[in-house]
C-alpha cells in the first residue's frame, strides 16, 4: 500500500484516524502499532515476521546493552545488533547479487535464489540499529516496554521509504505527545502538498522519462530533457513522500526530523547532499564517518572517510552496479571539493557555481537510474553526441514544447519562492484560507488523477 492510493486515501487512513482519535491515550501506541503491521503486510504479508524478528532482535539488544552498561558485555550486544541487522540485509537485499556477480567470473557452484526483496528493510534495519547504538552512546534510554518500541519500528508514516527516524528523537513522544487540532491541521496541509507533489508533478514528469528512455536514436537534446526530467520525478517524488510522512506522523501527534531542504537550490554537491535526503547523511555521518575518525586526524584520513561513506552509500541504495558506481562518483566529487573545487567555487560568479552543480548532479542522476551499465553508457555519449546523433531534433522540441509548462512549475516548485511569497503575503492575513482552498483543489486533481491513472510509481520502494 502506498500513501498516493485510493485505497490508503478513503479506506485505511479515515479508519487509523477514527480509530486513534476516538480510543483511550493509553492505547495509542498498540492501536498504531497493529495498524502499521496491516500497512506493511497488506502486499507482504510474509515479511511482517522478519520485521518483528528485527524489533524484538535489537529491543533485546537494547535491554542488555543497558543491563550491562560499564561492563565489557555492553559493547558485545551493539556489535551483535550491527552483525545481525547487516546480515539480514546482506542476506535479503545483495546475495543474489553476489552469487551473480561470482558466476560472471565462472564460480557457479552456488546459485541465485531469487529472493524478494523486502519493502522498506533498508530503512527499518538502520532504524532498530541505531537503537543499541545510542542507548551505548548514553545518547538514548532503555525501553523497557516492547510495544512502545515496536510502533517506533514499524509505525506507517516513516515505515516504507523514511525519513530514517532514531529513536532517540522520538524517545518522549513515545510516551507522551502532543495532540492537538492546530498540529492535525497542519499534518493534513503537510500531507496534502507532499500529495500534490508526488502525483501532480512526480507521476507527470516522469512519464516523460520513461518515454524517452524507450525511444532509439534521439538527439542530444532530447537526452538531456529526459534526465532534468527524471531529476524533477525523483526529488518531488521522495520529497512528497518524505512531506507525506511528516504529516502523518504530525496528526498522530509525532515530530519527524525534515528530510528535504530544496536541495536544487544548491551551489556544490557538498551543499546538495546537506539538503537531500537529510536522514540519511545524518546517518551515515553519526554511526560510520565520524566513528571512522571524521575530520580529526588529517585530510587524508578525511577523504578516505568520505570514500568509505559513500562507497556504502552506493551499496545501501541497490545491489547493482551502477549504485556502486553513482557512490563512487558522488564520493570522488566531494573528495575534490574538500581538496580545492569549493575554494574556486567560492571565487566565481554564483551562476557558474549553480551550472557547475546542475552538471555534475544530472550525471549523477543518470548513474543511478540506469541499472544496465551499457544502456548507461550509450546514454550518456548520447547526451553530449558521441554516438553521431543530432544536437536537436523535432521529437526533443515535441517533448519540450508540450512540456514547456510542466518544466517550468517544477523549477519553481523546487525553489523556496512559493514559500517565500506565502509567509509574506498570505499567513497571518485575511486571505489565508486561500491556502486551505488551494489545497482542497490540488487534492481533488489527485483523486482525478489517481481514479483516470494507472502510472503511480514510488522509485524509493526499490531500496
Amino acid at each position: 500500500m502506498v500513501f498516493s492510493s485510493l485505497t490508503f486515501l478513503f479506506f485505511y487512513l479515515p479508519i487509523v484516524i477514527l480509530v486513534m482519535k476516538t480510543i483511550p491515550i493509553k492505547f495509542r501506541n498498540f492501536s498504531l502499532f497493529i495498524f502499521s503491521l496491516a500497512f506493511y503486510g497488506f502486499k507482504e504479508p510474509i515479511y511482517i515476521f522478519l520485521m518483528l524478528f528485527s524489533t524484538i532482535f535489537d529491543y533485546f539488544n537494547g535491554y542488555m546493552v543497558y543491563k550491562y552498561r560499564k561492563t565489557k558485555y555492553s559493547k558485545w550486544f551493539v556489535v551483535l545488533s550491527i552483525v545481525g541487522n547487516l546480515g539480514i540485509l546482506i542476506f535479503f537485499k545483495y546475495f543474489d547479487f553476489i552469487i551473480s556477480s561470482l558466476n560472471l567470473i565462472g564460480i557457479n557452484s552456488i546459485k541465485p535464489l531469487g529472493i524478494v526483496l523486502p519493502v522498506g528493510i533498508s530503512f527499518y534495519t538502520f532504524q532498530t540499529m541505531s537503537y543499541p547504538i545510542d542507548v551505548y552512546r548514553n545518547q538514548a534510554d532503555v525501553q523497557k516496554n516492547l510495544i512502545s518500541f515496536g510502533t517506533y519500528v514499524v509505525m506507517f508514516p516513516q515505515l516504507i521509504a523514511g525519513p530514517i527516524v532514531r529513536y532517540k528523537d522520538i524517545a518522549l513522544q513515545l510516551e507522551k505527545r502532543e495532540e492537538s487540532i492546530d498540529k492535525f491541521s497542519n499534518g493534513v496541509d503537510r500531507f496534502m502538498i507532499g500529495l500534490c507533489k508526488k502525483v501532480l508533478l512526480a507521476n507527470n514528469i516522469g512519464i516523460v522519462y520513461d518515454e524517452i528512455r524507450l525511444l532509439e536514436n534521439g538527439s542530444v537534446l532530447l537526452y538531456w530533457i529526459g534526465i532534468i526530467a527524471f531529476s524533477f520525478q525523483i526529488y518531488f517524488d521522495f520529497s512528497g513522500y518524505s512531506d507525506m510522512a511528516i504529516g502523518l506522523g504530525k496528526m498522530f501527534g509525532f515530530e519527524f526530523l525534515e528530510n528535504f531542504n530544496y536541495p536544487y537550490i544548491s551551489k556544490s554537491i557538498t551543499e546538495f547532499w546537506r539538503r537531500w535526503h537529510i536522514s540519511l547523511g545524518t546517518f551515515f555521518k553519526d554511526y560510520v564517518y565520524i566513528p571512522l575518525g571524521g575530520n580529526k586526524n588529517g585530510l587524508i584520513s578525511q577523504l578516505i572517510n568520505i570514500f568509505i561513506v559513500w562507497l556504502l552509500t552506493g551499496i545501501w541504495h541497490g545491489a547493482s552496479y551502477n549504485f556502486i558506481l553513482w557512490g563512487l562518483y558522488f564520493g570522488i566529487i566531494l573528495m575534490l571539493e574538500k581538496v580545492f573545487i569549493l575554494k574556486f567555487l567560492n571565487t566565481i560568479p554564483v551562476i557558474f557555481s549553480r551550472l557547475y552543480f546542475i552538471f555534475i548532479i544530472l550525471i549523477g542522476w543518470v548513474i543511478f537510474s540506469i541499472e544496465n551499465l551499457s544502456d548507461l553508457v550509450i546514454y550518456l555519449k548520447n547526451m553530449f553526441g558521441l554516438n553521431g546523433n543530432v544536437f536537436v531534433d523535432n521529437i526533443a522540441l515535441f517533448y519540450l514544447r508540450n512540456n514547456i509548462f510542466l518544466f517550468i512549475i517544477l523549477i519553481i516548485a523546487s525553489t523556496p519562492l512559493c514559500k517565500n511569497l506565502y509567509t509574506q503575503y498570505v499567513l497571518g492575513r485575511k486571505v489565508e484560507y486561500l491556502k486551505t482552498v488551494v489545497i482542497l483543489f490540488g487534492f481533488l486533481l489527485c483523486v482525478a488523477y489517481l481514479t483516470n491513472s494507472s502510472y503511480n510509481p514510488f522509485l524509493y520502494f526499490r531500496f
